[in-house]
């Protein structure tokens, strides 16, 4: 691993203290000045490194599924079960949000594929396009049988799936988000049940237009 330098450490130190001070303040309320002062660096030195918050904020992303990478390659380890790595992928990534619950909150109003923060948005392709990379592996490694016409769409169709899912957790007020928890158990087993399901040519029409429909979305 490349050794960090004094700069990497000094934006680091910034992306820290700005993800600290959105949890205490909010994301709206913080400020680039209170960031610089919560890092212990000049305005000018977090503006070099981040010119927003939202840069911010995909910085702390990136950083985020890059951590889970680990925890993920565990958790898949553990079964070749497509429904079990399903359930396993989402829980990693709820666990690791935990802290962060609120923040998600506050960003979940940016859903506009024009705002820069939209997970939905060009800004964040890559980062969207790494998550759906995880979904099109546990399909084949996993050996899902999935046809022709459907096998590309599936990765993106589980990805806002896991998208769904993590809004209800953010607005889910069950003690230790209970229900989230439940949700996830019952429909990762409908999920599996419906692909395995699909490939039945009685249900090539139905297969047809959610096909259409996914495209149809994605522009």
């Amino acid at each position: 691993m490349k050794p960090k330098t004094k700069s990497d450490e000094t934006r680091a130190r910034i992306l820290e203290a700005a993800v600290e001070l959105f949890r205490r303040r909010g994301f709206d309320a913080a400020t680039m000045r209170e960031i610089a002062a919560e890092a212990r660096v000049a305005t000018g030195a977090a503006y070099y490194y981040f010119d927003s918050k939202d840069a911010i904020v995909l910085a702390f992303y990136d950083r985020a599924q890059r951590e889970m990478e680990a925890r993920v390659e565990e958790a898949l380890a553990g079964t070749r079960d497509f429904e079990g790595r399903l359930r396993a992928l989402i829980e990693v990534k709820l666990d690791y949000f935990a802290p962060d619950r609120a923040l998600l909150g506050a960003l979940a109003g940016h859903a506009d594929p024009e705002h820069p923060l939209s997970p939905f948005g060009a800004t964040t392709r890559e980062i969207r396009e790494r998550d759906m990379n995880f979904f099109a592996r546990i399909l084949e490694e996993s050996k899902v049988k999935v046809t022709p016409d459907l096998g590309p769409l599936l990765p993106q169709m589980l990805w806002m799936y896991q998208m769904g899912v993590i809004l209800f957790w953010i607005y889910d007020r069950s003690p230790g988000q209970r229900r989230t928890r439940a949700l996830i158990e019952k429909s990762a087993g409908m999920v599996a049940r419906l692909i395995k399901v699909s490939s039945f040519p009685l249900l090539r029409p139905v297969r047809k237009a959610v096909v259409e429909l996914v495209e149809t979305v994605s522009g």
